[in-house]
């Protein structure tokens, strides 16, 4: 009997993880136990995910405030920096910011506006069109946006991010001057040492202000890309992807995973008898429509992943098929020219019209987004996900 069930995304409970747990096991075991539970029978293809978090708790991937202070002094010379583009967000920035601000003497902080890189809000459209204000060359003192606009807390939050990001920079001992722009090379008129914090734009960035004539660029992942005495560290990505720990920590984005999702993948294939596909995640990638927040704060969506999850859907559309090739048929015929048309269908369908309209993004990023909206980033406690049918197709 054909199956009549398609992509089915489980949360499965497991342990809170400490340092050194052996995640292997753990993701194993807590799969396994989940399966047998609820009578599931893990099949080929099956996919099991890991949230970044606990491979980074694993890890024992911390660092301290102190210890980005210390990263931050010895490579910028400690004096004025300027710190531009950051997210506004208390869980991925505010802790990073107060080690900066406790490396420096003074901090320029150059935030975007109507919003940051991710969609977090200080403004609207619609009041810098009613202020007559240009975004993209506008340049705006603190007096001057608030002349403009006055206090503006986050709709979600309720947070004013431009006083909370003062007053973190203030209590950390450091002098502060904030101005509002969307070119990088404005913070150049205050100083030339720069430390870039936007994600997915940073070499870009860092490309113009080096051009422009600035002496120190860097980047958030250049801090703590290497360990500060015993500190965490990541080599790649340094303090993106961190999230607060605690009030003078933050746990970074993990490293070195690729050999835990093939030690994963192997184990199952010796317990089962089944193939089935393993990867690390983070973030989604997905834009809300409400508060207009894309979620992708961390710098990948998965930092590790088998291979089978390379590349990206090869996929038919449906509705294009039935409405255009088949708009003759209906019932049996129809279904039986569709399941041929999948069954035959090219290896590579990008630019074939009957796969226009499918998602063009990469099987990571998809799956990644399921797992994240699947676990949730509160207290489900589901830090894995398995995943069965997402390489189902009409014809299974």
């Amino acid at each position: 009997m054909e199956r009549l069930i398609g992509t089915v995304s489980r949360g499965i409970r497991g342990p809170i993880i400490r340092q050194g747990d052996d995640l292997v096991d753990i993701a194993v075991s807590s799969v396994m136990d989940a399966a047998a539970s609820e009578d599931i029978k893990i099949r080929d293809r099956d996919i099991i995910a890991l949230t970044e978090s606990i491979v980074a708790r694993a890890q024992g991937n911390y660092a301290t405030v102190a210890d980005i202070a210390d990263d931050v002094r010895k490579k910028t010379g400690g004096g004025t920096v300027g710190v531009i583009f950051p997210i506004l967000s208390r869980n991925r920035f505010a802790i990073c910011l107060k080690g900066i601000a406790k490396g420096c003497r003074k901090v320029v902080l150059m935030l975007s506006y109507p919003s940051d890189e991710v969609g977090n809000a200080l403004l609207t459209y619609d009041q810098l069109d009613e202020a007559g204000v240009n975004p993209y060359s506008d340049v705006l003192t603190l007096e001057r946006y608030r002349e403009l606009f006055g206090d503006n807390k986050h709709e979600f939050t309720g947070v004013d991010y431009v006083d909370y990001y003062s007053n973190i920079v203030r209590e950390a001992g450091a002098d502060i001057e904030i101005i509002f722009a969307n070119q990088a090379r404005a913070v150049l008129e205050y100083t030339d040492c720069v430390i870039t914090c936007d994600i997915h734009s940073r070499a870009r960035t860092k490309r113009l202000l080096a051009n422009a004539g600035a002496k120190t660029v860097l980047g958030l992942d250049d801090i703590l890309n290497a360990p500060v005495g015993d500190s965490g560290y990541n080599e790649k990505y340094g303090l993106l992807g961190s999230n607060k720990s605690t009030e003078d920590k933050v746990k970074l984005f993990p490293r070195d995973c690729q050999s835990l999702v093939e030690d994963i993948q192997k184990q199952m294939l010796s317990l089962t008898g089944k193939h089935v596909e393993v990867m690390v995640y983070g973030d989604g990638a997905f834009k809300d429509p409400k508060g207009k927040i894309w979620e992708l704060a961390d710098p990948v969506v998965s930092p590790a992943f088998t291979d089978g999850l390379v590349g990206t859907p090869n996929e038919l559309k449906l509705k294009y098929l039935a409405d255009n090739d088949f708009k003759h048929l209906s019932g049996q015929e129809l279904k039986d020219a569709i399941t041929k048309s999948i069954k035959e269908k090219d290896k590579d369908l990008k630019g074939k019209m009957a796969s226009q309209g499918t998602t063009p993004r990469q099987l990571t990023d998809l799956i990644g987004s399921l797992c994240d909206l699947t676990s949730g980033s509160g207290d489900k406690g589901t830090p894995f996900i398995l995943i069965q049918g997402y390489f189902d197709n009409f014809t299974d």
